[in-house]
This record gives C-alpha cells, structure tokens and sequence, in this order.
C-alpha cells in the first residue's frame, strides 16, 4: 500500500490517461454531490421542527378545557369545560413536587392607543412564571412579578414590535397606554425567538384582567413546566395524571377524549422528529442509490481499462507478478480516483449546501448541512465503493494468462 513505485506509477497512469480518468472519476463525484445535497436537506427538515419547538421550553405541558361529549354523573352531554383559579392550585396542590413553572392564561384581543396611534393586539393575561415558558427575553424593563399579581397591577409587558408600531423612536417604559380604553403603564419589552408574530404580544397580570372584565376568575389555559428529572416517561405518566385528575373534578367521563386536552411539548418533538427521521433515511436511501449508481459506472469504465491493459497485466504476470499484486494494484488505482472525485462532490455538495443559506425556509428547510460524523461517513462509503468498483475487473485481470494476454491486440 505504501510502495512509493506503485504509487508513482497510479499518478502516471492517471496523468497519461486523462479522459478515462475524468470519465471514471465524473460518476463518482455526481454521486456523492446528489448523497451530499440530499442529506444536507434531510438535516435542514430536522433543524425547521427543532427551531419551531424552541420557541417554548421543551418541558413545557399545555392544558385546555374542552367539550365534554359524553353523558357523565348526571351532566349531560356536549358541555362546556370552564377552567378556574381553583383548578390552578389544584394543580400546583397534586403535583407541586413535580412542577417546575405554573401558569394561567387568559387571551384577549384588544385596541390599543398611544397618542395619535392605535392598533389590534393580542393580550395574554399571565403569571410570572409564563416568562421561563414561554422563553421571554425581557429587553428593557421587567416582566410581571409577583406584586403585580396580589395588587391588581395595570402593568404591560409588550413586544419589541408592538412598541416599535406605537412609540416609535421613543423608550416606552414608563410610558402610559389604554387597552380597550383602560390605562395601563409599560414595564417591560420583550423579544421572542418566535418572531414577529410572538413580539406583537402584550402581557398582562392574569389577576387584572380577571378584576377588569366581569369580575370573574375563570381562565382559559393552563400552562406548567415539569422537572427535567422525572424524564419523558414520567413526563408522559404526569399528563396523564393531569388529565384524570381534572376530569374527576369537571365530572368528565373517563373516555371522553374531548373534555381535557393535555399536550407535551416533548411528545409533539419525538413525533415530528420521528417523521424528519422517516423523511431523511428515504432521502439518505435515494441518495446511497445515486451513489451506488456512481460506483457501477467507475466499475464498468475499470472493466474497460483493465482489458485496454490486457497486455500490459500480461507482460507483469509473464515476469513473475502474483495476481494479489494485480488486483492490489488495480484497487489501489481505483481508490485513489474514488476518493479524489469523490472528495470534489463532498467539496461542491457542501458548497452549494452553504450558498442556500436560507433560500429554502420557505419549503421547510432551515440551515441545511451535513455533519462531521457524516464526513467520515461518507468517507467510508467512498473507500468501500471503491473496493467494489475495481474488484471485479482485478479479480478478472489477475486470472488472465500471462501467453494470452501477450497475444491481445
């Protein structure tokens, strides 16, 4: 392998024997560039469902009331679920030691005015502990506290954007603004890794909103973080829980599905992930294909080259070369043109990965690339598809006659 004559003598080959060589080496490089590309995108649909569920923490457990469909105890049918204060600190009462963060949510949508400028916003009336949730970045200010809570405040939390539409090149903290006509001080500005439409949000004490409209202290979802420690399965068996534990006190029969809804973040990942996997190993297989389909046509263009050395193999054998010297050779020639043009379409594959950038966000590709380990993976392949390539014509080559090669034209 390390024979410094038979290395010369591959180079020279090669060198004298350009077009062969760039016809040998062409399908190899087209395959490898096709696997490459097609690879780097299967990470990219991977990276869209990672970045759509980092907008929120992955320990995250959402719970909505629903519609019980089904007659239960008494309470008939097609009933509406209403969730309250009370059913928050039921919560926090069963599962305290398993809970990390805990909130309400209330949702409303408002008109909002400062001065001369007014515009349609979202509120989520929330608790403090929304912020480590939801992943809030608080920019300017501060976030909702627990003070806001007890006291009722008329405080706003508002996003990057919503300041931007209404104070302009102003600081808004401090400032004062109506919701719905009621007057509320900013104390904070936030951004959000979910984007422009998360940064038109405006936070709100849970507490204040339940005092301003009606009085009342029903909210619309639930929202809590469970610790890390219990892992998936206790993560799965805590929702679980969750949902018995709510229908028990709504009077929801035990097999309506439509009553609670309990959603994990986790379990919504593994799902989505599951599909990226599906999608990237039908990518990945197509992509092997391709390149399989590269290695049959260095294999048959080797074909060609062992029987244009017919002679030449002859005259080797003739003063004495053994056929594991042949097929030796032959395969060592065959590597070196694999792992050269395979490299390039490694090298073009990746380039042209990295000059999307994110031309294809659009079709759910964010950040294509492909991975060091994939590298040496691919680097494998290039080996192995070279052994494959030029063992069948070295082994045809290394059984040739030495007299019946001499006499070849």
């Amino acid at each position: 392998m390390f024979d410094l004559d038979r290395w010369r003598e591959i180079f020279q080959t090669i060198n004298k024997n350009k077009l062969r060589t760039l016809l040998a080496g062409f399908t190899v490089t087209l395959g490898i560039l096709i696997f490459t590309i097609l690879f780097g995108m299967g990470n990219g649909l991977k990276n869209t469902f990672y970045e759509f569920f980092q907008d929120d923490a992955q320990n995250t457990i959402f719970i909505y009331p629903g519609f019980a469909t089904k007659p239960f105890k008494g309470f008939k049918e097609n009933r509406r679920i209403e969730f309250k204060n009370e059913d928050l600190e039921l919560l926090k009462e069963k599962f305290g030691s398993r809970i990390e963060y805990i909130t309400a949510r209330r949702y409303d949508g408002v008109i909002v005015k400062y001065k001369s400028e007014y515009g349609n916003y979202n509120v989520r009336a929330v608790h403090p502990e929304h912020q480590y949730l939801e992943k809030t970045i608080i920019d300017k200010g501060r976030y909702i506290n627990n003070n806001d809570i007890q006291n009722d405040a008329r405080i706003a939390v508002i996003g990057r954007l919503v300041e931007k539409d209404l104070f302009g090149n102003e600081n808004a903290i401090g400032k004062y603004f109506t919701l719905n006509k009621i007057v509320y001080r900013v104390v904070g500005v936030f951004s959000d890794a979910g984007g422009d439409r998360e940064e038109r949000n405006i936070y709100t004490p849970v507490t204040t909103n339940q005092l301003i409209y009606k009085n009342t202290d029903k909210i619309d979802q639930i929202n809590l973080s469970y610790n890390m420690a219990i892992g998936a399965n206790g993560a799965r068996r805590l929702s679980s829980e969750i949902e018995q534990v709510l229908k028990n006190k709504h009077n929801i029969a035990p097999s309506d599905q439509n009553g609670i809804y309990v959603e994990s973040v986790i379990e919504d990942l593994e799902q989505n992930l599951q599909i990226a996997n599906v999608l990237q190993i039908i990518v990945l297989w197509i992509g092997i294909g391709t390149l399989f389909a590269g290695v049959i046509g260095i294999s048959n263009i080797m074909v060609y080259i062992v029987k244009e050395r017919t002679k030449e193999l002859g005259i080797r054998k003739a003063l004495g070369a053994k056929p594991g010297a042949v097929i030796g050779m032959i395969l060592q020639e065959t590597i070196v043109i694999t792992l050269i043009f395979g490299y390039i379409g490694l090298l073009i594959g990746n380039f042209v990965l990295n000059s999307m950038g994110t031309k294809l966000e659009d079709w759910f590709i964010t950040n294509p690339n492909v991975s060091q380990g994939t590298i040496i993976f691919a680097t494998v392949i290039l080996i192995l598809s070279g052994l494959i390539a030029g063992y069948i014509p070295a082994r045809r080559a290394a059984k040739v006659k030495p007299i019946v090669a001499l006499r070849d034209e």
